[in-house]
Order: structure tokens, then C-alpha cells, then sequence
């Protein structure tokens, strides 16, 4: 809307605020009118966004457009809602041109997002494919974006982008400007596995064995052995095995990397399962997410993929307690004072410890230096609620030398994939009526219900297992959903 009444000029333009991975539409209102130079920022904005006054009129200028005098009033609404980032620069700098009549064009069917620089360059942001997305879900017909976030954009077919290199662009041009159609994308052709090949690591035929039910069913997985013995090894080829990414979850994990700021200019689409090993010393923060300006952590950063955590028992236990309900929901929600955000983080959880401090409690071959209390202690790191939330907890031995030295060739992980992709297309299958359900892992106890019947003999030993190892009724479920996998 353009309105013009006495001394004032109005101006309103469309813009976005990210939430989680979600977006909320922000209208920028732009007021010029007479009066003492005074340039006003409200609508509940972080300091990223107050800054963009100056860099709003000093881009203008550098650009050869007038800026005008006299007050100016930016008001970002909802005012409720906390606006973040310095993609509102465009936006506002749009707004001031159309208020002070320097160009015309329908707001309301057009959408701004771009940081600016002091000589009128746009800058790439983040966060630029929910944002085509959601403009795409709104009927927008234009989106105005920097040159750099193209290629992010072309990520969503069928809408109009309008790239720019400067502000200077979208003034010279008054209404002509380059618009681009966006193509969407497509994965044309089988994208090859990351990780270490199964078949280089020596020996450890039932750790790769629990490696193919894990990526199999989306089984979390606790390795437990001495130092050397192939822990992280075994670890690292678990991607090796696990089926390609599908459409609909490349676009998933692509938005939280677009989020994140971690996609490639070159190449904005990740097409591999991630896998991520945080290290020992990770703040909660990093994490599971949050933060000042919250993004998300390493949980969401390798949703639909890996997670590993090596010495687990070396992550502070208040660390490893955030963790519980992402490993349960496939999300974390993040409570702040403005409302809670909500990150997806369906992944599976690899990790790995040693028996003790020193790590040679079960190996045969050296002898544990360690006391009964430092053992128990060290072992009391992870809560019996982490423990009851892995669902394969594996022993891996050292591996003797004449497995190390035969020549003899173990299964590659393309056999072993094949098999992966087989059980995952039968719980496909399984679950085509329940778009919540993906694999075995995710069942709730209504498909525990309806998909993991046990016979007589199998509820005896079920019953013989709870009782002696005094399994919870959160274990005796894992037990179930790993059997149906099997």
C-alpha cells in the first residue's frame, strides 16, 4: 500500500522472520515525514536489526538514490514477535525508496529479504530456502533476494526471483527487473555413500553385524571395548551402509543446514546423510541448539543421519541429560522468553566408550589398573535413562593379530547397503499409511501393538530376560522394536 495524506508518505513491505525452520511474515512499514532528521527502528528488533539503519541510508546514498530527510519510522510487525538478523535491511531499504516515490511496485504480492552493504552490495543471508518456501506456500509472485542466494533459491520450482547485486539494481531498474524462474532440483543420479568401507576394517563380525541392524532398523548403538580396538572405525563406515537420502529429506536437512549458514554457494543442497561427532567438550548449547541467536546444534545438524559420540563418559552428564529428548521425539524444542522453537533431530546415535579409565577392564591381553571404585564411578557418568534409550549395546574386543594379517576379503558395504535397503523398503511398506513413521526405531506403542506380536515361546524368554536383568518397560519396547527388525 502507498498512501500520501499532508506531510507523511507510507509505505508497506513484505519480509520474513524465521523461526525454527518455519517462517513468519513480517510487514515492514516504512513512514516518511517532515520534521527533524530522525530515523526510528520499533517492532521488537535485536541489535543485528537496529544496525540496519545505518546501513540502510548509507547504501542508498553510496547508491546514487536520494535519501530523505526529515523522520523516518520503521515499524516491523507483529511487534510481539522477535525479529532477528539482517535480512530486514532490503525490506526496509525498499520501503524508504516507495515512500519517498523513487520506485513503484505491488507490495503485496512481493517479497524482500538481503543484507546491505555500505556501498549498496547485497550480501547473502541465511536461511533463504524456508523462506522461498514458505513465499512459495503464500502465493507470492516475487521474491527479492541477493545474487549469491540464487542458487539456494532455484532449490524450490515455480516461483519468480528477482536476484540482485545491489540496491542500485533495483532502483535503476523502476519495475524492469531480471526475473529469474525457479527450476526446483532433482537427484538424477544415485549419490555414492560417505564413510569407510566395512570391508577395510578387519574382523569385528558381530560389531558390523549390530553396524546393519542399526542402520537397518534407525537403531541408537553403544560400542563398549578397549582402546584399538576399532570403535570409531566402525563408527565412521555406519554411513557407508545407510540408504540415499530421498527427496523429501534432502530438502529436510538442506533447510537446516540453509538455517545454519552452512550450505555451499556452489552446491546448496546436501544430498548425503550427515554425520556428525561433536567433541567431548561441547557445551549443551552446541549441542542441542539455542543460543543468543538461536540455530540449530549438532542433533539437528545430522537429522536423517549420524550422530556419534565418542568416549561418551568423557561429555559432562549434564550434556549428556539434554540429549533425552531428541533421542525420544526425533525433535528439540528450545524455550525461550519469546516462545519456544522447535528443530527436527530424528538421527541415529552411535556411541563409544572404553570399560574404565584406563580401558583395559575386558581386554584379555593387559591388565586393568584401575579400582573397583574408580571403575564404578567412571561407568556412573551416563545415567541409567541415557543407557534405557540405546537400544543395541555391543562388546567390541581387540582384534588378533592373525585377523589383521588374513588376506581373506570380509562383506563390502555395498552388500551390506543392498540388505539395508531391503528391510528399509519392507518398513516402507510397513508404514505407508503413517507419515510419522519411518522406521522400526520410530514406533510408538500403538505400532508396537500392531507390528511386533510375540508367540508363546518368544514371551517366555522375554519374561525370563526382564526378570533377570531387570529391564524397564521402555527397554522391553526397544527389545521388541530391534526384534521386528531382525
Amino acid at each position: 500500500m502507498f498512501l500520501k495524506k499532508g506531510l507523511f508518505m507510507l509505505a508497506k513491505i513484505k519480509s520474513v522472520a524465521i523461526v525454527g525452520l518455519e517462517c513468519e511474515e513480517v510487514e515492514v512499514e516504512v513512514n516518511v515525514a517532515r520534521g527533524m532528521p530522525k530515523f526510528i527502528l520499533v517492532g521488537l528488533p535485536n541489535k543485528a536489526v537496529e544496525e540496519s539503519r545505518d546501513r540502510v541510508k548509507l547504501a542508498v546514498r553510496n547508491s546514487g538514490a536520494y535519501f530523505p530527510g526529515g523522520r523516518i519510522t520503521v515499524n516491523l510487525a507483529p511487534a510481539d514477535l522477535k525479529k532477528e538478523g539482517p535480512h530486514y535491511d532490503l525490506a526496509i531499504a525498499a520501503g524508504v525508496l516507495k515512500a519517498s516515490g523513487q520506485v513503484d511496485f505491488d507490495e503485496k504480492k512481493c517479497l524482500f529479504v538481503g543484507e546491505l552493504s555500505l556501498d549498496g552490495r547485497l550480501r547473502a543471508v541465511n536461511g533463504v530456502l524456508p523462506i522461498v518456501s514458505y513465499a512459495k506456500e503464500k502465493k507470492f509472485q516475487k521474491v527479492f533476494l541477493p545474487q549469491g542466494n540464487l542458487k539456494e533459491a532455484d532449490l524450490v520450482s515455480g516461483i519468480e526471483i528477482c536476484p540482485l547485486e545491489t540496491i542500485f539494481d533495483f532502483i535503476d531498474n523502476r519495475g524492469r527487473w531480471e526475473i529469474y524462474r525457479t527450476r526446483g532440483f532433482v537427484v538424477e543420479d544415485k549419490v555414492e555413500a560417505g564413510g569407510d568401507n566395512l570391508s577395510l576394517i578387519k574382523g569385528q563380525e558381530f560389531a558390523k553385524r549390530a553396524l546393519e541392524i542399526a542402520a537397518a532398523g534407525g537403531h541408537n548403538l553403544l560400542m563398549n571395548g578397549p582402546p584399538g580396538s576399532g570403535k570409531t572405525l566402525l563408527a565412521k563406515a555406519l554411513p557407508s551402509i545407510l540408504p540415499s537420502l530421498i527427496t523429501e529429506e534432502i530438502l529436510e536437512v538442506s533447510k537446516i543446514y540453509s538455517v545454519s549458514g552452512l550450505l555451499s554457494e556452489k552446491e546448496p543442497l546436501i544430498k548425503e546423510r550427515p554425520f556428525r561427532s561433536p567433541h567431548h567438550t561441547s557445551s549443551a548449547v552446541a549441542l542441542v541448539g539455542g543460543g543468543q541467536w538461536p540455530k540449530p546444534g549438532e542433533v539437528s545438524l545430522s537429522h536423517r543421519g549420524v550422530l556419534f559420540l565418542d568416549e561418551l563418559p568423557e561429555f559432562p552428564r549434564q550434556v549428556l541429560e539434554v540429549l533425552r529428548q531428541p533421542i525420544e521425539n526425533g525433535e528439540i524444542a528450545i524455550a525461550r522468553a519469546q516462545g519456544t522453537i522447535t528443530y527436527p533431530a530424528r538421527f541415529t546415535l552411535v556411541a563409544s566408550m572404553n570399560p574404565c579409565p584406563c580401558g583395559y577392564l575386558t581386554d584379555p591381553a593387559r591388565e586393568c589398573t584401575c579400582t573397583p571404585v574408580q571403575v564404578a564411578n567412571y561407568q556412573k557418568k551416563i545415567s541409567g535413562p541415557f543407557l534405557d534409550r540405546i537400544d543395541l549395546q555391543v562388546e567390541v574386543a581387540r582384534v588378533k593379530y592373525e585377523k589383521l594379517t588374513s588376506k581373506e576379503e570380509s562383506e563390502s558395504s555395498e552388500v551390506v547397503r543392498k540388505r539395508v535397503e531391503m528391510a528399509r523398503k519392507i518398513q516402507s511398506d510397513r508404514f505407508r499409511t503413517n507419515s510419522k513413521v519411518r522406521t522400526n526405531a520410530e514406533m510408538g506403542l500403538e505400532e508396537i501393538k500392531q507390528y511386533c506380536g510375540v508367540g508363546k515361546e518368544g514371551q517366555e524368554l522375554l519374561k525370563s530376560a526382564v526378570t533377570q536383568m531387570i529391564l524397564s518397560a521402555r527397554a522391553y519396547h526397544r527389545v521388541l522394536k530391534v526384534a521386528r527388525t531382525i
